[in-house]
């Protein structure tokens, strides 16, 4: 009952990776541990994925080098669908019990969005963190601000009086937000796509094996954030060295994740506060506010020679036991439906009021779609994004246009 995966020695022994995140490797060797002492004959090996520039390139080549691991919990769902056209993965739906426990655990939408193109399942939704604007509450205070701005023109006009505010007061240090300019393709996820998801109700980028975003809710949120640039309202500069700039009173917003709490409840300077509210969405948007939730799933290597025996390790991680667990030791939320409704994690919500305004969010979140090219489409959003949006260089329903197209022949469906 071995697995191989680059460890072909090993003794009846699974191999599990999960991310390089302090709070994952401490609720993963948790889980490892109990699982051992239950099941000595089916023993795990664990450890967190090794040290690379993105644990992307570090999956890559161990594919390519055949050795992955039998389980990984870290996978990005956009790119499941690429290791599932190349084979690599075990289809989950034709293991004993999947079926009944993806469906307790979760709702219809994101079953239908993590079910691959051939109609199987490749991946276990294991975790979201869904973004939303956090705020100093000093900031919007000092102007007089009775109600958080949540569209795009209350967003613009509270950065406008920002601004002015801080005129002749060193305004070059300080900024109403910031997102990351940097022109690699995941860092569009946190503003343009998050903005995509807010306006859109969750609207894929890719339909029929085409480009389906070339429509008002991606040139609307492209001349959202050109505007922002345009009046510096938000910094170009690269903000993610040295101290931070939110902690640090040089921005009023950003766009984020749950994760940052703990960090900045432990790191906060006395009188610091903030809240959370919705992404900004267009002025005529009604209903709630949908989002991206940058979601992380688990997924079984075909190099595992007992892939039942690693599922039914995986039920140990995400029952609602397991779960909990992860909430106490990452304080990321699980993908799992009416997470707010669940009697076992209630004293933990009291305790961590924080998170609550993120449990609600989950209520409205979107992934990612199901195709196999989705960062290279994400590259090509990218290089109108720095033309469109960084230097002003094309208006935006050009910069779609161009974007939809270029994306088409990649498709290779251009007619």
């Amino acid at each position: 009952m071995a697995c191989s995966g680059g460890n072909k020695d090993r003794d009846s022994v699974l191999e599990y990776w999960s991310s390089n995140n302090i709070g994952e490797i401490t609720f993963s060797r948790e889980i490892v541990e109990a699982w051992n002492l239950k099941h000595p004959e089916s023993t795990l090996k664990f450890q967190p994925i090794p040290e690379g520039q993105s644990s992307e390139e570090i999956i890559l080549a161990a594919v390519v080098g055949k050795t992955t691991p039998d389980i990984y919990s870290n996978m990005w769902q956009g790119i499941v669908e690429f290791y599932a056209k190349a084979n690599v993965l075990v289809p989950l739906d034709t293991l004993a019990g999947f079926e009944d426990f993806v469906h307790d655990r979760c709702d219809s939408l994101t079953i239908r969005e993590i079910t691959s193109s051939d109609g199987h399942i490749y991946q276990f939704p294991w975790k979201i963190n869904p973004f939303m604007t956090i705020y100093n509450k000093k900031f919007l205070a000092e102007l007089n601000l009775d109600t958080l701005p949540n569209t795009y023109t209350e967003y613009l006009n509270a950065a406008e009086k920002f601004k002015k505010d801080l005129d002749g007061d060193g305004y070059v240090d300080q900024w109403f937000g910031n997102t990351s300019v940097r022109l690699v393709w995941y860092q569009r996820l946190f503003n343009f796509y998050t903005l995509y998801i807010a306006a859109s109700d969750g609207l894929p980028l890719i339909k029929n094996n085409r480009a389906f975003f070339n429509n008002e809710y991606a040139i609307e949120a492209f001349r959202f954030l050109q505007e922002i640039y345009k009046q510096s309202y938000f910094s170009k500069e690269d903000q993610t060295a040295g101290q931070d700039p939110f902690l640090a009173g040089k921005i009023a917003t950003k766009f984020t994740g749950p994760w940052e709490i703990e960090y900045l409840e432990r790191y906060k300077p006395e009188g610091f506060d903030y809240d959370y509210f919705p992404i900004p969405v267009p002025e005529d948007h009604q209903g709630p506010v949908y989002t991206y939730c940058d979601p992380k799933s688990i997924v079984i290597f075909n190099t595992c020679t007992e892939p039942q025996i690693a599922f039914e390790f995986i039920k140990t991680m995400v029952d609602k036991k397991g779960d909990l667990l992860f909430l106490q030791t990452t304080k990321q939320l699980p993908r799992r439906k009416g997470l707010d409704t669940i009697k076992a994690y209630e004293n933990f919500f009291n305790e961590n009021q924080r998170l609550q305004a993120f449990v609600e969010q989950a209520k409205y979140i979107r992934g990612m779609d199901n195709c196999e090219v989705i960062t290279e489409v994400l590259d090509i959003i990218t290089q109108e994004y720095e033309a469109c949006v960084l230097h002003d260089m094309k208006e935006p329903e050009k910069a779609i246009a161009d974007a939809e197209r270029a994306v088409n022949i990649l498709l290779g469906s251009q007619k």
